[in-house]
């Protein structure tokens, strides 16, 4: 490694320093091996796609995320999605206990809601989702589905009660049969 001299360039250094941080990321991300979920279940539900989740906190959380679900409600899987395809984390769930998969920690609870508010900063119904994907308008206190465009792929939900308000949309690329 070339040691600079001092008094050497600013810019110099910086370029260094982005040359030796870029180098690092990409030998690091090499190594990470993505987490992969099982394939379906014959007769079991599947949905992929983009999500968008808005936290009207202060201040306002917002990120996407690339999303696999599959199952239903009493026995299922979420799989959050980087940009670049790996897997950030994987919800799982059966009608007595919920786990976490991320890439340096498993952890199991008995509240899926627990790990959702972990995951995402905010609780997300996910077991209620798998009516709304099926186009079914299931009251949930607090939340409102928006179904007319789930033709063209697409839902969006909000929940006002409890605070802060929540607002997630979901981009559907793909859905497997019954």
């Amino acid at each position: 490694m070339v040691t600079p001299q001092p008094g050497a360039p600013m810019r110099w250094r910086c370029g260094a320093f982005a040359a030796i941080l870029g180098t690092t990321a990409l030998l690091l991300t090499g190594c990470v091996q993505p987490l992969r979920a099982p394939d379906t279940a014959p007769g079991e539900r599947q949905w992929s796609g983009r999500l968008a989740l808005t936290i009207q906190s202060e201040p306002v959380q917002s990120w996407a995320s690339g999303f696999e679900l599959r199952g239903g409600s009493s026995h299922g899987e979420l799989q959050l999605l980087s940009p670049l395809g790996t897997t950030l984390a994987v919800l799982a769930w059966t009608p007595t206990a919920a786990s976490l998969r991320q890439p340096t920690q498993q952890q199991s609870s008995g509240s899926l809601d627990e790990l959702m508010l972990q995951v995402t900063g905010t609780v997300i119904p996910v077991r209620t989702l798998f009516d709304w994907l099926d186009g079914r308008p299931t009251e949930l206190a607090g939340w409102q589905a928006d179904l007319s465009q789930l033709a063209q792929g697409r839902l969006q939900l909000r929940r006002g009660e409890p605070a802060p308000a929540v607002e997630l949309r979901l981009k559907l690329e793909r859905e497997a049969p019954r």
